[in-house]
């Protein structure tokens, strides 16, 4: 069984706040397309988003990057067709707040995916050397298999980007088509 986790597609990452710019937009049909794809195949589709509450100088990245993806803001929303395709698939697809970089720290994720029997996760989003890399890194020490589609992550560091996108397949074992 498989997975995708999409992660951190939101207006914020991709033209808001803290925005990866051109190299996110142009991911945008790609990511919609995987998101339809798995969840017309029945498989388990999780919509990992980025949540900050407002003037929260307790969190780790309060220090690092501006103030984004915040608790009833529209920068939270799916960017783009992700969020048709979202709205048309939201029975089939679990959306999970996350306010750490990995999808995998602070939630749930683990146990959704062991009690549905996955053992193969596909990664897409941003950013592929912030919140990719760490979810990738989880799923590893988890003991997943990892695919990661390299025509649908992007970041809005070109050298992190490459760096990571080397990183997941020789240093974790994962599969980048």
């Amino acid at each position: 069984m498989k997975a995708l986790i999409v992660i951190d597609y939101t207006v914020d990452f991709v033209v808001g706040k803290l925005p990866c710019g051109q190299p996110a937009i142009d991911i945008e049909e790609r990511i919609a397309e995987l998101a339809a794809e798995f969840a017309e195949a029945g498989d388990y589709v999780v919509m990992a988003v980025d949540l900050h509450d407002e003037d929260d100088r307790y969190h780790p990245e309060h220090r690092l990057f501006p103030p984004h993806n915040i608790r009833g803001t529209e920068g939270r929303a799916l960017y783009g067709r992700l969020n048709e395709v979202y709205t048309q698939y939201q029975e089939r697809m679990h959306w999970m707040d996350k306010t750490r970089y990995s999808a995998f720290c602070g939630t749930d994720l683990e146990l959704r995916l062991r009690a549905r029997g996955i053992q193969e996760l596909h990664l897409v989003g941003v950013c592929t050397d912030i919140c990719v890399l760490h979810t990738a890194v989880d799923a590893y020490n988890k003991g997943f298999s990892l695919v990661v589609h390299a025509d649908a992550v992007a970041s809005f560091n070109p050298a992190g980007h490459e760096w990571a996108l080397g990183h997941f397949q020789h240093t974790l074992g994962a599969t980048v088509v």
